[in-house]
């Protein structure tokens, strides 16, 4: 992975979300849409809402020591139809969303007729503004460049898109050779590696022992 080259987590003239009072969750808001890939949403979800700072098996029978709240969002309530035709009901709408602290972006090939949509790329830049943490999986990279969100920056996405992220904004400086690229916003390549990317920002916040351990209890392999 590599470190951060621009400050702050996004270009902003908005203050971003305060730290949590001692004992509050961070909230993780997931976006969703038709055509998400599964892994890319289901993979970060798992880490961060099986993350704990006490240890144990035993400690993931509560919610009691979970440094995160973890949801989804979708444009609108109802049905989500990701990749494969699983069904997915999103917890929350853009209209009902509380505040995000730490927003995930994944991928899939629903995020093409996204690119077009005014109302969910505005709904990107709004939460990024305002978020602590921005992240990305896959060609959910694809979205945070078409929202502004990658310029002057490094980022990565799933191998086969590349070349379209660079298109899509020249600014971006492409690396196609790490997992996870923290540039001031975080990125990921494809699908599995959503959840090194969790990792990663568990890491950040708390360090590697409770990455580690979260890892462990959910019986995965870091590559970082």
């Amino acid at each position: 992975m590599t470190s951060s080259s621009a400050p702050g987590s996004v270009p902003s003239s908005a203050q971003p979300s305060p730290a949590p009072a001692a004992g509050a969750r961070l909230r993780v808001g997931i976006l969703i849409f038709d055509n998400v890939e599964v892994l890319d949403f289901a993979g970060p979800f798992e880490v961060f809402s099986r993350t704990r700072l006490t240890p144990g098996a035993a400690s993931r029978r509560s919610e009691e020591s979970a440094p995160f709240e973890v949801f989804t969002v979708a444009p609108a309530h109802g049905p989500v139809a990701a990749v494969g035709g699983l069904s997915v009901v999103p917890r929350y709408s853009f209209a009902d969303a509380p505040p995000i602290d730490l927003l995930v972006v994944p991928g899939g090939i629903g995020t093409r007729p996204l690119l077009g949509d005014a109302d969910v790329i505005g709904w990107i830049r709004h939460v990024a503004e305002r978020a602590r943490r921005v992240t990305s999986v896959c060609t959910g990279a694809l979205l945070l460049a078409q929202a502004g969100l990658l310029g002057g920056r490094r980022a990565t996405t799933h191998w086969a898109a590349l070349d379209e992220l660079a298109a899509l904004d020249q600014g971006v400086v492409v690396g196609g050779d790490r997992r996870v690229v923290d540039g001031g916003v975080i990125t990921s390549a494809g699908v599995s590696s959503g959840m090194d990317m969790a990792f990663y920002v568990v890491e950040a916040l708390f360090g590697r022992e409770v990455a580690d351990e979260t890892a462990h209890y959910i019986e995965y392999r870091r590559n970082l």
